[in-house]
């Protein structure tokens, strides 16, 4: 598939991206390249190939879910800019 520097100016005005026409003839053949080497490894048989779901085996690192208070109902509501004293005050919302 050949890219043309029109290919890249239509793509360029979808991505609302600003193209002159001499970036455009800099860039189509940088985009066939790619768009080339997509092909060639389109065409690689990786049918005997477990799925890669992520190149480092790093476990994750878990913490124990504890609960805990460290503040105050009081100290939480000083914050809100609106309480009755035990609960926040929001706008309602329909």
């Amino acid at each position: 598939m050949k890219i043309s520097a029109d290919d890249v100016t239509r793509i360029a005005h979808l991505a609302r991206l600003e193209m002159t026409p001499e970036k455009a003839a800099h860039f189509a053949p940088q985009l066939d390249q790619v768009l080339s080497y997509m092909d060639k490894l389109g065409q690689v048989d990786t049918s005997a190939v477990e799925p890669l779901y992520s190149p480092v085996e790093l476990p994750t690192a878990l913490r124990v879910d504890e609960t805990r208070r460290d503040f105050s109902r009081d100290e939480i509501l000083a914050n809100a800019p609106e309480t009755d004293g035990q609960f926040f005050i929001v706008p309602k919302i329909v």
